[in-house]
């Protein structure tokens, strides 16, 4: 299989309408357009009967107390866990390409819908844990949203986007599932993937 996600190269950064936040003198950061680039892909293999589209950072520090925090930093070297930004599954087999911004075009407060839409089901990303804590902005984060690393994290984060073929036609998942039931839910259900990763960082010096 190929992926193509335009705008974004291997191992290039990811431009900022693509991102949930870009760098700001002043404030660190500012909300960004937050639109989902366009991902297209052909080279699908014989009893392909389903896709799904994965976008996962895994350089997100495990440990949360000091991000974006003023005087403090994240070293480089600290623990990193997965962070989910895009769960799309279940998307019919005769689909090759979700448009830009159809899945997202803005940040949405509280987060958008989970559940059944045109091209598939969505799961619930990881900005549902990242903005418990926030009683303006709190709630389910279904479909994308886009980069936002910590500004004063060391390390440049990378966002891989991938699209599975799948001999199934769906997961079986319903509800606000996340990223860990996506992928144990395709296992012995993947025909071929393909990938390509973006940078992104809001640290200056990085």
């Amino acid at each position: 299989m190929r992926i193509t996600v335009e705008g974004i190269s291997e191992g290039q950064p990811i431009p900022g309408q693509f991102a949930f936040a870009v760098p700001h003198a002043q404030d660190h950061m500012a909300l960004s357009d937050n639109r989902n680039p366009r991902v297209a892909w052909d080279g699908v293999p014989d009893g392909t009967r389903g896709f799904a589209v994965v976008v996962v950072d895994p350089d997100v520090p495990s440990d949360a107390s000091n991000v974006n925090q003023e005087g403090k930093t994240l070293a480089e070297e600290m623990p990193r866990v997965d962070f989910y930004h895009w769960l799309l599954v279940d998307i019919p087999a005769e689909v090759r390409e979700i448009a830009e911004g159809e899945d997202s075009d803005g940040v949405t407060p509280r987060g958008k819908s989970t559940g059944r839409v045109k091209k598939g089901v969505r799961g619930a990303n990881d900005y549902t844990d990242f903005m418990a804590g926030d009683p303006d902005m709190k709630g389910v984060y279904g479909g994308y949203d886009g980069p936002c690393p910590p500004w004063n994290d060391e390390r440049l984060h990378h966002y891989t986007f991938t699209v599975y073929a799948l001999d199934v036609p769906s997961l079986g998942l319903d509800g606000d599932f996340r990223g860990g039931d996506v992928m144990k839910a395709m296992e012995g259900h993947i025909l071929d993937r393909a990938s390509v990763t973006g940078t992104y960082t809001l640290n200056a010096n990085v």
